[in-house]
């Protein structure tokens, strides 16, 4: 994986000292983001674009530098590309019969010459997470587009005559003219829902995200945006025995298109049903080739004393990892991180996710992925499944998508009543999110007169792919890329989304089993211990120390005079200090993880520094 940056001008001005002003910009907006691509660097400028890329080298290590830049019939065309794309063989092939000439063994040249021979369309013919932008030295264009589930980031900023991008946005505060700014609604996005944000927002005033499935292309002449791909809804007359084989073939073909890597590659192994079934299937492809699969495990320091039993985590995970990864014959690794380092590690988190996310998961996740990559380059992970296959209670718990907002988070008011009332007006905030809710849930497509329970399984699936999925996948991309840790999601192929998306609900909860159809599609494939195993979530810390080290911190925050302090209400703090520990968030985060979620919050308003403008 890899970082973009950009700039392109409208009606530029025609002068070296403007040209040099630029590459000294676009030089400091790469420069914010060299964690992404360690590995190589490049820029490349003319009157009407400067691009700048960082690479992580994956495929082809010793031919893949960015900017490319590819020649057919006179035209020159030069790409910046974040991603993998997993069908390259069956591109290549077709290219190279419409005349493409090919210098790399790269997925990067195989995109370019895709744009060159398909044109705007491109990305329909890609199977692959990606966020690339390609110019044409001709017509003096600019066209992006980023992968149908969002799994790559890519974020836009427009000043004056000039348009940003970057894969990160604190990129754009490299630009004399972009300041870190937030407005009443990037407040209330933060208060209300953070680390979920509303689609295309970054919270940050002017700076967007280009939507899932989305494509761009600039002009002098102007801008036209659109979508190459949305989920759709159609009927589906496959019977249960065929929809589970077919989910099979698809699995097993994404993971065997995404355990191709020119250096080494590991899986995630929690022990959920999830991260086994792609360490299943992995390790079985591998041996066939002689071949040993590495798996990674992770757990807490403190977490075998203070484990405590819940409706989202009725067992604890490292048995189940242990167990799979010697049936499986994997080479197994067990990290468990310090509790100093989670809690020490979570300001670092906010800022390279550029927000307060999901505290000491977030903060675990960056450590693990650090570790991960001292013999790793590439990992496999288990994203994307539940948002598939209907694992959370909202899609079969229908009232949960009724109460008027996002059904994750179980109480909207616990973060907004920590800060005071006359700045953050929780009750304004609370109308305004909601209501963007309410018309989310009318546009997800359906089928007219199919039953209430499919209907609902569809709201739930476009609701969770569209929102809380992308939560997930935006941290597992900045942690890893904090860590140069390329992590793929086989989860998220398109394919299989497409298709599961179209299946009758009673297929996904046979027998009231959540996400019985993967279980199904994957009987050959597990033991019955994990296939029938009750789904467990990414683990967090139950040690009380680590409860008594965020207190400690907050306590010293809350003495300081600073913008974060400004916002807070004191009282509703103290009570909120004192009473009961209850889930807030998720599945998983309770009293201590929105101590720590404050503390991100201090360390994001310091660090940029944050304006806010109500």
């Amino acid at each position: 994986m890899c970082s973009i940056a950009a700039i392109y001008r409208i009606n530029p001005q025609r002068n070296v000292q403007s040209l040099s002003n630029e590459l000294d910009i676009i030089q400091s907006m790469s420069d914010k983001l060299t964690h992404r691509g360690p590995d190589d660097r490049g820029i490349w400028q003319d009157e009407y674009v400067s691009l700048a890329h960082n690479r992580l080298a994956v495929m082809d290590p010793a031919g893949g530098h960015q900017p490319m830049t590819a020649v057919y019939q006179g035209r020159h065309y030069t790409i910046i590309y974040n991603g993998e794309l997993y069908n390259t063989d069956e591109l290549k092939t077709d290219l190279i019969a419409k005349g493409a000439q090919f210098q790399t063994h790269c997925d990067t040249e195989v995109l370019l010459w895709s744009y060159i021979h398909y044109g705007y369309d491109c990305p329909k013919h890609f199977n692959g997470i990606f966020a690339f932008l390609i110019y044409d030295h001709t017509d003096h264009t600019l066209f992006g587009a980023r992968d149908r589930l969002g799994v790559k980031p890519f974020y836009y900023c427009k000043h004056d005559n000039r348009w940003l991008f970057a894969s990160e946005p604190k990129a754009f505060f490299a630009h004399p003219g972009v300041r870190p700014k937030i407005n009443r609604e990037g407040l209330w996005e933060l208060l209300f829902l953070s680390p979920v944000t509303l689609e295309e927002s970054a919270i940050f005033c002017n700076i967007h995200q280009l939507g899932a499935g989305e494509r761009i292309l600039l002009s002098q002449d102007g801008v036209k945006r659109d979508f190459y791909w949305r989920l759709t809804a159609n009927s589906c007359d496959d019977s249960l025995p065929q929809a589970v084989e077919t989910t099979h073939e698809l699995l097993k073909d994404a993971v065997h298109r995404q355990i191709r890597s020119d250096v080494p590659l590991c899986t995630f192994l929690s022990g959920g049903l999830d991260s086994s079934i792609l360490t299943a299937i992995a390790a079985h492809e591998l041996s066939s080739e002689g071949k040993t699969l590495s798996t990674y495990s992770f757990e807490y320091e403190g977490n075998d004393e203070s484990f405590q039993s819940s409706l989202f985590q009725p067992q604890k995970d490292d048995w189940y990892a242990r167990a799979l990864a010697k049936d499986l014959c994997t080479d197994h690794t067990v990290l468990t991180i310090p509790t100093d380092a989670v809690a020490n590690l979570l300001p670092d988190a906010a800022i390279y996710r550029d927000l307060p996310g999901q505290a000491d998961i977030d903060s675990s996740l960056l450590w693990f992925c650090r570790q991960v990559k001292r013999k790793h380059t590439v990992a496999i992970s288990g994203e994307c499944s539940d948002e598939i296959f209907g694992g959370y209670p909202w899609f079969y718990r229908p009232e949960m998508l009724h109460r008027n907002f996002f059904p994750w988070v179980h109480n909207p008011f616990a973060r907004a009543n920590l800060f005071r009332c006359d700045i953050v007006r929780p009750t304004e905030g609370f109308a305004h999110l909601s209501s963007q809710y309410h018309t989310f849930l009318n546009n997800c497509p359906v089928i007219d007169g199919e039953s209430e329970e499919d209907r609902t399984a569809r709201i739930a699936t476009c609701l969770s792919v569209s929102f809380f999925m992308q939560n997930l996948l935006h941290r597992k991309d900045r942690m890893s890329m904090a860590s140069a840790l390329e992590v793929r999601v086989p989860f998220a192929d398109h394919r299989i989304i497409e298709y599961v998306y179209n299946l009758p609900w009673s297929y996904k909860f046979h027998n009231a089993v959540e996400k019985s159809l993967l279980r199904e599609a994957s009987s050959g494939l597990l033991p019955d211990y994990i296939l029938h195993r009750k789904k467990s979530p990414y683990p967090k810390t139950h040690n009380p120390v680590y409860e008594d080290h965020v207190r400690n911190s907050l306590a010293k925050e809350l003495t300081k005079d600073t913008i974060f302090t400004a916002l807070l209400d004191r009282n509703a703090i103290h009570s909120f200090l004192e009473g009961e520990n209850t889930t807030w968030f998720g599945q998983l985060m309770a009293r201590p993880q929105l101590i720590a979620w404050l503390l991100q919050l201090s360390a994001w308003l310091s660090h940029y520094p944050v304006e806010i403008s109500l």
